[in-house]
């Protein structure tokens, strides 16, 4: 299974078309290192949930937007070894250096896929983090490959759904305390890629009103700490050109 590293990263709304074009510029450096792919998306259609969400997860301010991003390895072996070079390239340093964003408030982690269902591509992005007790791996995995296979049957052309396996606890923000993780709990990262945003909301619209779809039962997870919003891709180094804002 694909393995995944998440990122979570609030930018300065202004900043926005200099973080695109520093992502795009690094794009050859980090296929160079061995990621497979890269996605970069922008806040869309996040809002403000009672317990978490994306902004309260960075700690964003009023001036900035989310960026939902994710590099792609096709295992953790391959992983391991682009994060040995990420660590110790001089021109990673140098890019450190000039970010144009709060490296401090940003939240990543290595994430092990369980769902995968379909292929790369799409204009539109749903992002999910969910906290899943430990003794729930299976119950959760279950249901999200029911999920991912109705997604898909209402458009979706990729559902990922992968769990934590190299997520660190941070100094400021990290994915535990986004989704102020429990004891015994995990993260799972998750995202279904949309052909655009007009097919997303209109499958939406059909699965909430589809009562066979309702949850039967206790869920694998805690609902009101889990949480989601829509992005927009403004790069994906699958494509032959990045894409623009």
């Amino acid at each position: 299974m694909t393995y995944i590293d998440g990122f979570i990263v609030p930018v300065p709304t202004d900043n926005k078309e200099a973080y695109r074009k520093q992502a795009a510029e690094a794009a050859p450096l980090f296929k160079e290192f061995g990621v497979r792919r890269h996605v970069e998306a922008w806040d869309s259609d996040v809002s403000e949930g009672k317990v978490t969400d994306f902004r309260k997860a960075v700690d964003a301010k009023s001036d900035e937007k989310v960026v939902f991003s994710w590099f792609e390895y096709p295992s953790k072996q391959e992983r391991d070894t682009a994060s040995d070079k990420f660590m110790n390239d001089p021109r990673m340093k140098e890019m450190g250096a000039n970010m144009p964003f709060d490296g401090k408030r940003m939240i990543y982690g290595g994430f092990e896929a369980i769902v995968e269902e379909g292929a790369p591509g799409g204009d539109y992005t749903d992002g999910f983090v969910v906290p899943v007790p430990e003794g729930k791996r299976d119950a959760y995995r279950e249901l999200a490959s029911k999920m991912a296979k109705v997604f898909r049957q209402h458009g979706a052309t990729r559902v990922i759904e992968a769990i934590a396996d190299d997520v660190k606890h941070g100094e400021v923000t990290d994915f535990y305390r986004a989704v102020k993780a429990e004891d015994g709990e995990t993260v799972v990262f998750s995202f279904i890629e949309w052909p655009d945003k007009q097919t997303r909301d209109d499958a939406w619209a059909k699965i909430m009103a589809d009562e066979s779809l309702k949850p039967d039962g206790e869920m694998p997870f805690s609902g009101q700490r889990m949480f989601w919003g829509g992005f927009e891709p403004i790069l994906d180094s699958a494509k032959r050109e990045p894409a623009h804002a």
